[in-house]
């Protein structure tokens, strides 16, 4: 059987010295681990009600994308500020370098539609947060949050389990 860590590369001191890139376009452009990540992330959902997939810019976006095509759910994009083009609702967060801005279209989620936030990696949860926080104030009841790969000794999937949101990984870096 395939074994989804053989299909990321990692990139020693990149962005910048001590950290350990985990690169998941190995693993898209494998068609075998890709099918089987995008299975993967869908199992546990499969047959539930799921109004929408909200995916991360930018490659919760490609795994977004696939995991809303297999639920038949829409596909909502959480962008960088200044990137949609209609009227947003947008979130401020905490990155270990400054701050920065996420937004989504306002129409995008209504209220009380369950969604389920996508992304390729979980880290020290700011981004995610954000993500979910942003999600639930327009009404959105985010019923888990999925990725990739997690860092656990970052905690950032814990801060999520901590929003009472459950957490689904497939693949865990200990160390990062």
């Amino acid at each position: 059987m395939l074994d989804l860590k053989d299909a990321i590369r990692t990139i020693p001191d990149y962005p910048k010295p001590g950290i350990m890139f985990r690169d998941i376009t190995t693993l898209l452009g494998n068609a075998r681990a890709f099918r089987r990540t995008v299975d993967e992330l869908v199992q546990p959902y499969a047959g539930l009600k799921v109004d929408k997939i909200a995916g991360i810019e930018a490659r919760g976006f490609i795994l977004g994308g696939a995991v809303a095509h297999q639920l038949s759910a829409g596909f909502v994009p959480i962008r960088k500020k200044g990137k949609l083009p209609h009227a947003v609702v947008s979130i401020a967060y905490s990155l270990e370098y400054g701050i920065d801005e996420m937004e989504m279209h306002e129409d995008a989620v209504q209220k009380g539609e369950r969604v389920i936030l996508v992304d390729d990696l979980i880290a020290t949860g700011g981004t995610a947060t954000a993500a979910v926080k942003l999600l639930q104030r327009i009404g959105a009841e985010v019923v888990a949050a999925v990725f990739v790969i997690d860092l656990p000794d970052l905690g950032g999937a814990d801060k999520l389990r901590a929003l009472g949101v459950p957490v689904r990984t497939l693949i865990g870096f200990e160390g990062h």
